[in-house]
């Protein structure tokens, strides 16, 4: 691997997000789009951003993102923590700031399955004593 270029794996509910971080003036691209224009809302974008304004590498460094699976919530979570992994290879001495933050935590929340003999995962059919 070049000495320049620093990828990282993310994963959020059903969703992985692969990053590549590349030394350059701030461009984030996902799946080849713009990630406001594949993220679609601001406060998702932001949320994916998190890692580079806390550490303050938003203009220093160009990011782009594959992403498969899930929604665009846990998409923006996976390339969160792909960032946030990818920037503490760059620099392991950015490793505390982003732990202090809970950037290289992985939220482990999944989606519970349904059950039989109830409509959803834990929604009950009406109980009737008669």
């Amino acid at each position: 691997m070049e000495q320049n270029r620093f990828a990282a794996t993310g994963r959020r509910k059903s969703a992985v997000a692969r990053a590549i971080l590349l030394k350059g003036d701030g461009r984030i691209t996902v799946n080849g789009r713009d990630i406001k224009d594949y993220l679609t809302r601001d406060p998702l974008v932001a949320h994916a951003k998190e890692p580079l304004l806390a550490t303050e590498m938003a203009d220093k460094v160009t990011i782009t993102c594959t992403t498969r699976g899930g929604g665009l919530s846990g998409q923006a979570g996976a390339i969160r923590l792909a960032i946030a992994r990818a920037l503490t290879a760059l620099d392991p001495g950015l490793r505390p700031t982003l732990r202090k933050n809970g950037f290289l935590t992985r939220d482990p929340r999944e989606v519970e399955r349904k059950k039989y003999g109830q409509p959803k995962a834990r929604k009950r059919f009406q109980y009737s004593k008669r």
